[in-house]
């Protein structure tokens, strides 16, 4: 299990800047990995309502179950890890775990966890590196019939991280275009 205060800046990128990112800092296959992220919530949309997001991430070698939940500044991830034949499992029930610090959480926030179900996924292939600013994320994602292009900055101090993300698309000739989160993105690709 593990706690922590996720604090990003995000912007959606044309797909030429993304080729151009990864030019700057030749990635190559090699520097991308693949994960899909299955999503949930209940009939009632009580995650959403209370401005959480739930996912099970199935990575190449082992899946994570990570509750997204609002923080003063930036997001608190709980996150319990998994084996993947456990995260199958539970994807083949559509269901989740019934211990661990996720269900702790989901318990204390009165939402039960028995009523989450699989409400769509979303499959990224993703380059993550330290940059002077931060930690760097290129993604290229799917879902549904969208595919669309990102650069995340995850920094520790919100202030000083958007000033730092800011300088980032200037050095990097990049113009802001809002992102909202990719489980947002994929519920509006499907309604």
């Amino acid at each position: 299990m593990s706690e922590n205060l996720e604090i990003e800046f995000k912007t959606l990128l044309t797909e030429s800047d993304y080729q151009a990112i990864c030019q700057l800092y030749q990635l190559g296959e090699q520097d991308f990995h693949s994960q899909t992220n299955i999503y949930f919530d209940n009939q009632t949309s009580d995650l959403k309502e209370k401005q959480m997001g739930l996912r099970i991430r199935l990575l190449p070698t082992y899946a994570e179950l990570t509750l997204k939940s609002p923080a003063k500044e930036g997001l608190l991830e709980t996150t319990d890890k998994l084996t993947l034949s456990q995260a199958q499992d539970f994807l083949l029930k559509d269901s989740l775990p019934t211990f661990g610090a996720v269900y702790d959480f989901l318990k204390n926030a009165s939402i039960d966890c028995r009523t989450l179900k699989s409400i769509g996924k979303l499959t990224t292939k993703r380059a993550e590196f330290s940059i002077e600013e931060g930690l760097l994320a290129l993604d290229e994602s799917w879902y549904g019939h969208a595919h669309d292009y990102e650069l995340e900055l995850e920094v520790a101090d919100y202030a000083v991280g958007k000033k730092q993300f800011e300088h980032l698309l200037s050095r990097l000739s990049i113009s802001y275009q809002p992102a909202k989160n990719k489980i947002q993105r994929m519920l509006e690709e499907k309604n």
